[in-house]
């Protein structure tokens, strides 16, 4: 997108209006809101629900089978973001994604509220999974739209957005876990898909006020011809997917095994290919290349912290149900709670970290020593929770706290490293690829929880000082070749900061 298009849509956007930041951040604030609700109301009781048996409400399915789907789904979930990166980019523009991902993430709850099979199941999936790679990256794009690209608030502008996020993901383990948990799972699934439908309205109702141009343009429109080959290579591939699983399934080669693999090829393949694309691309510039090279070791950067982070989801989840002890201090807590934690905290501290940023100017950490911090905390949270099994062995449940405790350090270093990363992608995004360069971000998400699939069978109480030990290790080595890499990586900047 060109400068003068983005100052064009900056001047349309009322500047101010939600505390002292421009009017749209309010619209996309509360979209996001809403849609985070739904998603961490679902996420919250989803695991339970698929190895919980039968007489329970749940699927039957195997543990550490239900874990690793969890985390495919995750992976499929963020690497669906590209598909949307483009569809704004080249077809509808960020706004238009936005309100029709919600449409399907809505549907998915609805179809994950009725009572029925495994393929209800399944069809939920796939809705949420396209309708969160619509949404997802397209509205963190807008907000980067809101602001120019020298205004000092916008890294305090994605902190307050990433604390709207968080109000809606604290909220809803405790409203969508307790229903879900202790009456009905299709309840609970159903709360969800009222506040999707909630977003929805707010979206619809504020944005042609509050968001002016911002999400209208789209950046690299295709000409008609190219629409033409387009809805023409969509309609192959969709009749080749459906032809492959209707030969692959019954012949007992596509299995949740197999589908557990190619995910976690995919989740490496497709982020290193779109890197070589963009770089490659005559519509990248040079300095918007050396840009993308300094992108690179904070892309590995996130993907180590969110392998880490995404597991309290899964792994942690899990240690929540059968390793903690849940009559605590006079009360029961529902195993859904704990993942409550992280947002709650992120919403106190949030606020904290916006200022300190402002506070600090220019003397500010660097974006790639901010990075590295959150590596740092990352590897300390998982290094914190294999005490428990050191102290009191593998077979004695653990108090919360310790819990608490690992949730409470990884959010410090999700502060330093996330709004920091979504401010930071739209900084070093070419403008060819605004859109998708945001989706290559929440890529690094997808990579993450596709590596996870692949070692999550590998936990269990007797492994679990090993599996927390080797992987927080990892983290803090990284943390430390970033810190030393630091002012490379800033110079490849070329004047972003």
């Amino acid at each position: 997108m060109a400068d003068l298009t983005k100052q064009k849509i900056v001047e349309s956007v009322p500047q101010r209006g939600f505390f002292g930041h421009p009017k749209g951040l309010f619209t996309l604030f509360f979209t996001e809101f809403w849609e985070r609700f739904s998603y961490y109301g679902m996420k919250a009781i989803l695991v339970y629900y698929m190895y919980y048996e039968l007489s329970r409400g749940g699927l039957g399915m195997q543990e550490s089978m239900a874990l690793a789907i969890m985390s495919i789904y995750g992976s499929l979930v963020y690497m669906s973001g590209i598909i949307g990166g483009w569809l704004a980019d080249r077809m509808f523009g960020a706004s238009k994604a936005v309100f029709y991902g919600g449409i399907l993430i809505m549907l998915g709850h609805i179809a994950l509220a009725i009572p029925g099979s495994m393929s209800l199941f399944f069809v939920s999936m796939v809705l949420i999974v396209l309708g969160t790679g619509l949404l997802k990256p397209n509205v963190s794009s807008m907000v980067g739209e809101l602001y120019s690209e020298h205004d000092r608030r916008r890294d305090a502008g994605f902190s307050i957005f990433y604390m709207g996020i968080n109000l809606g993901s604290f909220l809803a383990p405790l409203i969508v876990g307790t229903v879900g948990m202790d009456y009905n799972f299709h309840l609970g699934f159903g709360i969800a898909a009222v506040g999707m439908f909630l977003g929805l309205v707010i979206f619809l109702f504020t944005k042609n006020k509050n968001l002016g141009l911002a999400g209208t343009y789209v950046a690299s429109p295709l000409s008609p011809a190219e629409r033409k080959k387009v809805y023409r290579r969509i309609g192959v591939v969709a009749v080749l997917l459906v032809v492959i699983v209707a030969i692959t399934i019954p012949l007992g080669l596509l299995t949740f095994e197999s589908l557990i693999v190619i995910v976690g090829i995919l989740g490496i393949l497709i982020p290193t290919l779109y890197f070589i694309f963009m770089y490659r691309s005559p519509r990248t510039t040079s300095i918007e290349r050396s840009r993308l090279i300094a992108y690179i070791p904070l892309f590995i950067a996130a993907i180590m912290f969110w392998a880490i982070q995404e597991q309290g989801s899964t792994i942690l989840a899990n240690y929540a149900d059968k390793r903690t002890q849940l009559d605590f201090a006079g009360i029961h807590i529902s195993p859904a709670w704990f993942q409550s934690l992280n947002p709650l905290f992120i919403i106190i501290l949030a606020p904290v970290f916006a200022w300190l940023w402002i506070r600090l100017g220019k003397r500010q950490p660097t974006i790639p020593m901010k990075f590295a911090f959150g590596l740092l905390f990352a590897g300390l949270s998982f290094l914190v929770i294999l005490l428990p099994a050191y102290f009191g062995g593998e077979d004695a449940l653990v108090n919360p706290l310790w819990l608490v405790l690992s949730y409470f350090i990884v959010v410090l270093g999700e502060l330093c490293l996330s709004p920091v990363g979504l401010s930071a992608t739209t900084k070093l995004a070419p403008g060819a690829f605004s859109a998708q360069t945001m989706s290559l971000w929440f890529l690094s998400s997808a990579a993450a929880q596709a590596i996870n699939a692949q070692i999550v069978k590998f936990y269990s109480p007797a492994t679990e000082m090993a599996y927390f030990g080797v992987i927080g290790g990892v983290a803090l080595l990284l943390s430390i070749l970033l810190f030393t890499f630091s002012p490379k990586i800033q110079g490849y900047m070329k004047g972003i900061q």
